[in-house]
């Protein structure tokens, strides 16, 4: 793994006495793909516009050496985002690709190109408005921008949300030939995007209660023995861990089992549906006895 390209130290977010962040501290490499998961209101959104310098915050963000700031706004050009809900500009399709062509950099010719693989016509929507386009044609137009600049961090927030199924496989497609580039995509549908990351990072109340990282080379035989903890006893819980083959202790507040390299995201993305009971996480190699994650 090659060093942080951003390090994020005591992240602190409130909204009129609301903590939506809580202290996090989290570095992410350039080599980083990273699958962001939790409920609504866990803090995937706020997080991210906080790492695009949309809020004031306290503690601090460094992006490839500098601090990220609302007033900095230049170094940014290093982020390349898709939001959940897309803005409402009034502009032409034709003038909003001359704008990201001339301010983030985005190579035309590969907007085309790519908008052409999801099966979005520019040709016909050029003098349209973008707020007048469909919500897939939206979100198409925006993956395409955002693909074709020469980001070092791609932001996608729920971006397959709006595609249809045939959009989102070319999608997915196109992500993976830009698996040299670090991703962050916080998605509610981890199991489509597994084949894309080699880390899961779940919140919940604002904080990171999960980041576990998962090698490229793991294997289907590959296992790894897991550990947890649950602030209270959940039947619901329960009853998905026996399922798993977990055994429970006498008290049923922790739980331990195996879980197999070809079955890591599938686990995971069970797991996240009970975020909020989770107290603590371990995994452990149990082909060279590692421990690959813990948190509490």
């Amino acid at each position: 793994m090659t060093g942080p390209l951003i390090q994020i130290r005591a992240l602190e977010k409130t909204f009129v006495r609301r903590s939506v962040l809580q202290s996090l501290d989290v570095d992410i490499a350039s080599d980083d793909r990273i699958a962001l998961i939790g409920s609504n209101g866990a803090g995937k959104t706020t997080l991210i516009r906080c790492l695009l310098g949309h809020y004031r915050h306290k503690g601090d963000i460094i992006l490839d050496g500098e601090k990220v700031s609302t007033h900095n706004r230049a170094m940014l050009q290093s982020i390349a985002f898709v939001p959940q809900l897309p803005p409402p500009l009034k502009m032409p399709v034709a003038d909003l690709i001359k704008f990201a062509c001339q301010s983030g950099k985005a190579d035309k010719d590969k907007i085309w190109s790519i908008a052409d693989q999801l099966g979005l016509e520019l040709a016909i929507l050029m003098s349209i408005p973008f707020n007048r386009l469909s919500g897939g044609q939206k979100q198409k137009l925006l993956i395409s921008i955002a693909l074709a600049r020469p980001a070092k961090l791609l932001i996608f927030d729920e971006p397959s949300a709006n595609l249809d199924p045939a959009a989102r496989a070319a999608f997915l497609d196109l992500l993976a030939k830009h698996k040299d580039r670090a991703m962050l995509i916080a998605s509610h549908r981890l199991e489509e995007i597994a084949s894309l990351v080699n880390r899961v990072i779940e919140m919940d109340q604002g904080r990171i209660v999960l980041d576990d990282r998962i090698s490229d080379r793991l294997k289907e035989g590959d296992r790894r023995l897991c550990t947890l903890s649950v602030a209270e006893h959940s039947e619901a819980l329960a009853k998905t861990l026996a399922e798993w083959d977990f055994e429970a202790s006498a008290d049923q507040l922790s739980y331990k089992g195996q879980v197999a390299g070809g079955d890591m995201i599938r686990f995971l993305s069970t797991l996240s549906r009970y975020g909020g009971l989770l107290s603590d996480i371990q995994f452990e190699n149990l082909t060279d006895g590692s421990v690959t994650k813990q948190t509490s």
